[in-house]
């Protein structure tokens, strides 16, 4: 029997299908090979039409099913996983009504600091554990405010996963993950909450059935099963946005135990069993995968935004003689630990949570023209994302996360030996990686989501670790220094 992942991306879909009794990836693919348009009208806005997602879908899982050869009667469940804080909205026909708010979109901030102050910061943070910020909630204020005709005709409000799912499935529904990430979810409570649907004035019915992060949630159609070549009736068991689904494809459940990613952008999630908070909401902390109201299971999330994109931008329009991010790490360990003085500040990807919404944009400081190369360059530009993250990390640090342990995909940023190195360093944690990615992850989630595995241990007993990365202590106070330059020039900067 096979199990199927499908990760929506701002980028590409991803398709995996894996055997269930071994967790051997059978074939995987995504879609579109050139990354997905992403409609940017004004400064700060950032929208994806879903269904580009459903497109891409089709494209990947067609190359999957045919490379692999399985029949879809062995099939026996789908995981989804997806790109957080997006905001769909149909009418009662289940049509769209515009295009997705994706999550880089900053123009909600405004609504999100005027309902933290109106709420009141103290019972956000005790309630939802958050600002209501730029999350989902605030992007939905916005339509309201500005769109007042699409507003009226709204039925349903979804994520991006959900949205895959009734495509799927012909059915809606939410999970309280995917509504904790929309800042939709009282803790406190356990229930949606009254505080944000009548601060925003959001009536109770946009809202769909709760279902479960694991079990049946729904099940193909049978005009799915026409459009993809499954077999009608196939369980979607399993459904999560993409960090904590992240968290879990590295086996990540339990208090303590901290996960990274680092592609267009960075995360270190971490899971925490206390309703625990950043009072300046730099952090934001949502239910994890296995959160329940006798279990509490949270994920502190530490989002920056300008990581990989640097990178890209780099290639792009910077080291365009080097054809490959390879080229560029090799330039880039040409150049010392310090970058010989200089300092990248990487945060020109839209307003960061983490410096409490300000947009500050990147900005290079110490460069001398006398001494400095494209390798300096392209080495601070690395060093500065990791000090991001590290300044991200003590604010971790701060609400109880203890970071010894980094679990990571061996994937985009963490590919670079520099990048991982100096993330260790800087921590001073281990860093390991591992071969998975979201997509692997939402297939094995499908398979506890069945029942097939009996616990999250089986389910992940074949995960692979290919390499441990461990701090450099006699040069740790090069990089510490290199640090503390950095955070120097941000703090002039903030």
């Amino acid at each position: 029997m096979y199990l199927l992942g499908y990760d929506i991306g701002s980028s590409s879909v991803k398709v995996c299908l894996i055997e269930a009794s071994s967790g051997k990836v059978i074939a995987s693919e995504f879609s579109p090979k050139k990354e997905m348009k992403i409609t940017a009208i004004n400064p700060g806005w950032a929208e994806q039409n879903p269904v580009d997602w459903w497109t891409n879908l089709k494209l990947a899982h067609e190359a999957v099913m045919h490379e692999s050869g399985v029949h879809a009667e062995d099939i026996k469940g789908i995981g989804i996983t997806w790109q957080m804080h997006g905001l769909i909205l149909v009418d009662k026909d289940q049509n769209l009504l515009r295009p997705s708010i994706i999550w880089c979109d900053s123009r909600a901030v405004p609504y999100g600091e005027k309902a933290f102050k109106a709420i009141g910061e103290e019972r956000c943070l005790t309630h939802l554990l958050n600002s209501p910020g730029n999350f989902t909630a605030s992007k939905l204020a916005w339509v309201k405010e500005n769109e007042p005709e699409i507003f009226e005709k709204i039925d349903k409000i979804m994520l991006p996963g959900d949205y895959i799912a009734m495509r799927l499935s012909g059915q809606i529904g939410m999970t309280i993950e995917g509504l904790s990430e929309g800042i939709f979810w009282d803790f406190k409570n356990n229930c949606i909450s009254e505080d944000i649907i009548n601060y925003y004035g959001i009536p109770k019915s946009f809202f769909p059935e709760i279902v479960p992060t694991f079990g049946i949630q729904a099940t193909v159609s049978k005009i799915a099963a026409e459009e993809l070549g499954l077999k009608e009736g196939t369980p979607i068991s399993y459904r999560a946005g993409d960090q904590p689904n992240n968290a879990l494809s590295l086996n990540v459940f339990n208090p303590g135990e901290i996960a990274s990613t680092a592609g267009t952008s960075g995360v270190v999630y971490g899971v925490l069993d206390q309703l625990e908070y950043d009072k300046l909401s730099r952090v934001n902390t949502f239910a994890h995968v296995n959160y329940t109201e006798e279990q509490i299971r949270l994920g502190v999330l530490l989002c920056i935004n300008g990581t990989g994109i640097l990178n890209s931008w780099l290639k792009h329009n910077f080291a365009t003689s080097l054809s490959s991010y390879g080229d560029m790490n090799d330039m880039a360990s040409l150049s010392p630990i310090g970058s010989k003085g200089l300092s990248i500040i990487p945060f020109g990807n839209g307003a960061e949570r983490v410096l409490e919404n300000k947009d500050t944009s990147c900005s290079i400081h110490g460069i001398n023209f006398n001494i400095h190369t494209k390798g300096d360059i392209l080495r601070a530009a690395q060093e500065g994302i990791v000090f991001s993250y590290e300044y991200g990390m003590d604010i971790m640090r701060n609400i109880g996360m203890d970071i010894q342990v980094i679990r990571a995909g061996n994937a985009n940023m963490f590919l670079s030996s520099i990048f991982r190195q100096s993330l260790s360093s800087v921590s001073n944690a281990l860093i390991e990686l591992y071969d998975t990615d979201g997509a692997v992850g939402a297939a094995r989630a499908a398979g506890m989501g069945i029942g097939f595995y009996s616990d999250s241990r089986e389910a992940f007993s074949s995960l692979e670790k290919i390499a441990v990365i461990e701090p450099e202590h006699e040069k740790q106070e090069q990089y510490l220094e290199a640090y503390a330059r950095w955070k120097h020039h941000l703090n002039e900067i903030i």
